[in-house]
């Protein structure tokens, strides 16, 4: 029978998400290509953390070398830069995957945004191993699983393709993965050692395996100890030390907003150092809403996306290390174990307690931070009811009276009124938007501040809020306005000598509500309109208006109801559409056009179309021929 070979050398063409990628490495304009190192010191670290963890159950695949390192040869003669670990390494099928394509999640978004040069971008967030060609003409990588005797060779140039073989076992490390990078011309520095030195000193100095350089056969040097940063007392670490270890722990390259360093004591014990960073993570509003917690157990990486925060603080990103879990958990027990939910609640309560503190103490800082995650915090007004009080005092708003600003509830409860008994809102696409509003002249007249919520969630958290400091919350796009016991800011508007009386107003809304039909529940005087003729409001039982249209088309969703059609009896036309209504003839076709017409406006005014383009034309046409006939 004839001996089989080892199976031969395969060239692959890479993703395409990949070609982008490595083309934006070459023709970026990059200003720090320092980056590199770390990343692929970042995946030496993890594939030491995943081979720690299956030696738990099998610690026979660590036998003879226990003890997890990172070693970094620079050989400056030959121009090249090697990073090796003795982790869990990877087989034939395992390089072609983990190197030809690209499945983090938001790298797709990252590369649009990017566009063809992406300088910038590129240093925000982490590219990984890609990152090696910023500074290589050719990167090899040689592994050799845990356990296995054959070892593998992936090379390319970055140009599109990469080879994949079999190779002398003698090339590969006993156990893990080495990757050498052939350095560019313009890059021969990093084949130097102080170069080297400076980089990890400066980007992996608190990685949770050491790190050591080789400076001969048989010296080496530890240029970063391994040791875990979160045990370590506060007094002992500086601001520079928390911000590498974010760098590291999180994948992005902002620097921290927010940090948050403790150990808990009592019922659970665990030490925690979270961060809050300073710029939206790519994955903030994925879908699945994962979190970004490394969890480990006496110093054991167990996982690095479990659920340990609520989904709405999913932005944050650190690690949480406990003394009481068991190390062989499997994914379906920390979904439900109870020891892993008192950790998240009273992780979740620090975290609180430390955005109280910078939104009293450093409020610039607390504003930056809920500029970028303050519409996923509002998700918690939603889905926690019971932290519900602490996050309304949380809460940061733009209003109609804040300018650029932002407003908390007590500010905005300060600033009350005579004789304003609700806290009011408006929802809409932005607050541009809504400022543009007609619904919101009349609270404008009487100098009412009014929420500006723009957010998608804002729809749903204040309908289940009752309130804040016993003020109730209220649409300006529900309900009656209610307004006349709030007096005007300034010299009260004077009635006009032409101004229709209440009883024309009555005749004039009864023959638009005729003539519209079902399209409105009800057509009424209204108290919110100051120098608009109509716009359009919601019942009290109803939905409000944004609610409805974001809700529109889903399966579980409620049948739309027929707004309520508000007219503003000081305005001229609808003071002309009066003086016709009880007319006979042309004169009440003339109204009855009109109030389609008003109607359309008003749902244009909302953001939506006419429900009927076409006859919005004609009974537009027809009114323009009549006033110019």
């Amino acid at each position: 029978m004839a001996e089989t070979g080892p199976p031969p050398a395969e060239t692959k063409p890479f993703a395409a998400e990949v070609s982008r990628l490595l083309h934006l490495m070459v023709h970026a304009v990059y200003s720090n290509r320092d980056v590199f190192l770390r990343e692929l010191i970042s995946n030496a670290a993890d594939a030491c953390e995943r081979l720690r963890l299956r030696a738990l159950d099998e610690p026979t695949l660590v036998a003879g070398d226990p003890e997890f390192r990172i070693t970094l040869i620079a050989d400056r003669e030959r121009g090249t830069l090697a990073v090796e670990d003795n982790g869990i390494g990877m087989d034939r099928e395992a390089l072609a995957d983990n190197l030809g394509t690209i499945a983090r999640s938001g790298t797709r978004a990252f590369l649009d945004a990017a566009g063809d040069s992406g300088g910038a971008l590129i240093g925000q967030f982490g590219v990984g191993f890609y990152s090696a060609f910023m500074v290589a003409r050719e990167v090899e990588v040689f592994s050799r699983p845990v356990g296995a005797a054959e070892a593998w060779r992936w090379a390319s140039d970055g140009k599109g393709a990469f080879t994949v073989e079999a190779v002398d076992p003698a090339l590969a490390p006993a156990r893990g993965t080495r990757v050498v990078l052939h350095l560019a011309d313009d890059a021969k520095d990093y084949a130097e050692a102080a170069t080297v030195e400076r980089i990890v000193a400066q980007y992996s100095a608190h990685v949770p395996v050491p790190v050591v350089l080789r400076l001969s056969a048989e010296a080496t040097k530890t240029l970063a100890d391994g040791s875990a940063l979160w045990r370590k007392p506060k007094a002992s670490i500086d601001a520079r030390d928390y911000a590498e270890f974010y760098h590291h722990v999180s994948g992005q390259y902002d620097d921290p907003a927010m940090t948050l360093h403790f150990r808990a004591e009592g019922r659970q014990e665990y030490s925690a150092l979270l961060f809050v960073p300073s710029m939206k993570p790519l994955d903030l509003f994925h879908p699945e809403r994962k979190g970004r917690i490394k969890l480990y157990v006496r110093r054991v990486l167990i996982t690095d996306d479990v659920d340990i925060l609520p989904p709405w603080l999913r932005f944050v990103r650190g690690v949480i290390d406990s003394e009481d879990l068991p190390l062989n958990l499997s994914r379906e027990m920390l979904q439900t174990n109870p020891i892993l939910a008192q950790i998240g609640k009273g992780a979740t309560n620090r975290l609180l307690g430390e955005l109280e503190r910078i939104a009293k103490d450093e409020p610039e800082t607390f504003v930056k931070v809920w500029d970028a995650f303050g519409a996923v915090i509002k998700e918690g007004l939603y889905e926690e009811p019971s932290r519900r009080d602490a996050l309304l005092a949380l809460a940061r708003f733009r209003t109609t009276t804040s300018s650029d600003g932002l407003r908390s509830l007590a500010d905005y409860v300060a600033a009350l009124r005579p004789n304003q008994t609700a806290i009011y809102y408006a929802l809409g696409a932005s607050p541009e938007a809504i400022l543009a509003s007609p619904q919101l002249e009349g609270f404008a007249r009487r100098d009412i501040e009014v929420l500006l919520l723009s957010d998608p969630v804002d729809a749903f958290w204040v309908r289940t809020a009752l309130g804040y400091d016993g003020k109730p919350f209220h649409s300006v796009t529900q309900g009656a306005a209610d307004l006349a016991a709030i007096p005007v800011a300034g010299d009260e508007p004077q009635p006009t000598a032409d101004r229709p009386t209440d009883s024309a107003i009555a005749v004039l809304a009864a023959r638009m509500k005729q003539a519209l039909g079902d399209r409105v529940s009800d057509v009424r005087a209204s108290q919110r309109l100051a120098g608009s003729p109509v716009c359009l409001v919601a019942h009290d039982a109803a939905a409000d208006l944004r609610l409805e249209r974001l809700l529109a088309g889903h399966e579980s969703a409620p049948p739309r109801r027929a707004p309520i059609l508000e007219i503003n009896p000081d305005h001229a036309l609808i003071g002309a559409l009066a003086a016709r209504a009880a007319s006979s003839g042309d004169a009440a076709a003339a109204v009855d056009d009109a109030a389609f017409v008003l109607l359309a406006e008003a749902r244009i005014l909302d953001g939506e179309r006419p429900d009927d383009p076409a006859d919005f034309a004609r009974r537009l046409d027809r009114l323009l021929a009549q006033s110019l006939g």
